[in-house]
């Protein structure tokens, strides 16, 4: 089943996502409604409960730190004053 959707924009806005349909080979309709279900998709992810963001926000924790160069790489001014000398002066 389906159902019909009637939206009244600007004539900017539609000539956006007119290029932006064209741009891709499809309808803007189609365009508009892939746009659409893909931020319904993100939105349902980014509704969790209380104890799933806590979960999740530990998970990305964990990351932190997960590599170690051995040496601190942005606090040697000389460092990276030597790397954009060499950059500049480098003809590419």
């Amino acid at each position: 089943m389906s159902q019909q959707l009637t939206l009244e924009i600007s004539d900017e806005v539609y000539a956006d996502l007119q290029r932006k349909a064209s741009a891709l080979g499809v309808s803007i309709t189609e365009w508009i409604v892939t746009v659409v279900t893909r931020q319904g998709a993100v939105a349902s992810r980014a509704m969790l409960s209380v104890e799933q963001q806590e979960q999740a926000r530990q998970k990305f924790k964990s990351h932190a730190g997960a590599i170690s160069l051995g040496y601190a790489t942005d606090t040697d001014n000389e460092a990276i004053d030597a790397d954009l000398a060499k950059a500049y002066t480098d003809e590419y």
